[in-house]
């Protein structure tokens, strides 16, 4: 990384490091984040993100994680935004299925509502970037851990219940 962008970085890390800990805590982060909707940033997707860009287990974000983390926030919004066709700064049905379409998968008109029910917070029929990051971080983790049963990889699983639970339990985020 250049120095000019490590400075940017401290710059921004010391911004959001409000106590001065030397460490950023899931409610700074939190207050530091802007979904575009005037509202606070989703606390589980904040929490999401701390888990997967702590790597000492701290708990919180160091300046090393959060270089992590600042490049992975601006990719999700170069994302967002390009999936945002008509700008309205939330992603409706039809945008979810390009993206979520774009990125391999291929789900059903019914499964999409499903999704926007789940991650629309604001009653509205669309989901707000915070709630995209979470949703398609779900989606991968889920994917994931499917495909880790999926051996003949044709889309089918045999499970027992409590291997499902499991399963569901153990998900990292």
């Amino acid at each position: 990384m250049a120095v000019q962008d490590q400075q940017f970085l401290w710059g921004v890390f010391q911004k959001v490091d409000s106590d001065r800990s030397g460490a950023i805590s899931s409610q700074e982060l939190q207050k530091a984040l802007s979904n575009g909707t005037w509202t606070p940033f989703n606390p589980e997707t904040v929490r999401l993100m701390i888990g997967m860009f702590d790597r000492d287990h701290s708990g919180t974000i160091n300046f090393q994680e959060f270089g992590s983390l600042w490049k992975y926030i601006t990719d999700w919004q170069q994302t967002f935004r390009g999936y945002d066709r008509d700008n309205s700064g939330s992603i409706d049905q039809n945008e979810l299925k390009q993206a979520l379409t774009s990125f391999g998968y291929r789900l059903s008109d019914r499964f999409y509502g499903i999704l926007i029910r789940k991650f629309d917070r604001s009653g509205r029929g669309t989901i707000a970037f915070d709630d995209f990051i979470q949703c398609c971080v779900v989606i991968q983790t889920l994917s994931a851990s499917f495909q880790a049963h999926d051996t003949n990889r044709n889309g089918w699983i045999q499970i027992g219940y409590e291997q499902f639970l499991t399963l569901v339990f153990n998900l990292k985020n």
